[in-house]
């Protein structure tokens, strides 16, 4: 079967054109604006199937491959390609924009059509991340993304919005200029090359592994979130319109488990292995204080959202304890059964 060379490119920048497009319509036609959102999520959607129908799963090879040069003199490529990690996370993605869409025909009332416009152009914009093999590209969907959730949590939220909308920003922005450092890093030491799958290939000594690792670990922890970084979440969840929350839970927060799965292991294997210890404590502090800071919660959207976060913390430290590990993302066995068994049964046996 064969499919467009730009599948990839459709996928993203279809949503972000459908939401300039609901904008330009505007508040003239309410009812046009969320049949024509409605649309764009299911165009959108139905882009991302034929990489599920045409997907190869017999090699560990990029699918779907773009790269055309973007800034040649930096050697910035506007470089897209998939795995089967990328692939579930895009399909979730997609999927989920249409059923915000729909979720939202008759909640939202207030300035219509800039909600929908903000997800349909989110929605492009995650797609974006999981697609990005260029660190910059990367970089930038990364940080772009927060804009849509920014204003959605802002201007659709609850009382104390604006509290919110900026402790999330920072937090997040925060956490992603360490991110930005280490691939200024890696740049200079891989041929000026700012290429994920070169990174990989990049030989590093343990101490700049280590360095490289802590700098993404504050930018994946804050995403996910891990304690002690959590604090944001809470106030955004709760404050978050409904289709907020959602996005935020179901695909936000995962992108930092992304980020260690596509940047951390595959580029810093040692460093992975030897600190695993710290992200292991991290995640058991979170599940017991989060566990016991949800017990005496009122508010059921943010004892929702306590539980979401200790159920992050149950599976953290699993992508980073490896028994043995390969390079360039061959090899990453599932790690740490015992523990995780031991920690997650009593929890989720409890009251909460």
């Amino acid at each position: 079967m064969v499919f467009p060379a730009g599948i990839l490119t459709d996928a993203i920048w279809a949503p972000i054109l459908g939401g300039f497009l609901v904008l330009a319509v505007g508040g003239r036609n309410g009812r046009l604006v969320r049949w024509l959102a409605l649309a764009v999520s299911l165009l959108t959607f139905g882009l991302t199937l034929p990489l599920l129908a045409g997907f190869d799963t017999h090699t560990a090879a990029m699918q779907f491959v773009e790269r055309i040069p973007w800034i040649p003199s930096l050697n910035i490529h506007y470089h897209l390609g998939i795995d089967g990690i990328s692939l579930w996370f895009i399909l979730l993605t997609s999927f989920l924009t249409v059923l915000v869409v729909i979720a939202s025909w008759t909640s939202v009332q207030k300035r219509v059509a800039q909600y929908l416009a903000a997800f349909l152009i989110m929605d492009g914009l995650m797609i974006g991340v999981f697609c990005a093999l260029d660190a910059i590209l990367f970089y930038v969907f990364w940080e772009a993304m927060l804009i849509p959730m920014f204003l959605i949590i802002g201007v659709w939220g609850g009382e104390r919005r604006v509290y919110a909308t900026i402790k999330f920003f920072l937090y997040t922005f925060l956490g992603s200029v360490l991110m930005l450092v280490a691939l200024l890093y890696l740049y200079f030491h891989s041929g000026h090359s700012f290429s994920l799958l070169a990174y990989q290939d990049t030989p590093l000594g343990l101490g700049p592994q280590i360095w490289i690792f802590l700098a993404f670990l504050m930018a994946f922890a804050v995403k996910i979130p891990m304690w002690p970084v959590h604090t944001w979440l809470p106030d955004a969840h709760v404050e978050a319109p409904t289709g907020g929350s959602v996005i935020l839970a179901a695909v936000m927060l995962k992108m930092g488990a992304y980020g260690f799965l596509r940047l951390s292991l595959p580029i810093t294997p040692d460093a992975s292995h030897h600190l695993a210890w710290l992200v292991i404590l991290l995640s058991l502090v979170a599940i017991v204080y989060i566990a016991l800071v949800a017990i005496v919660q009122q508010d059921m959207k943010k004892t929702h959202c306590l539980l979401l976060d200790r159920a992050h913390g149950i599976c953290d430290p699993r992508p980073v304890r490896l028994h043995g590990y390969g390079h360039g993302g061959k090899h990453y066995p599932d790690a740490f059964p015992w523990l995780y068994q031991r920690c997650h049964v009593p929890v989720r046996g409890s009251p909460l």
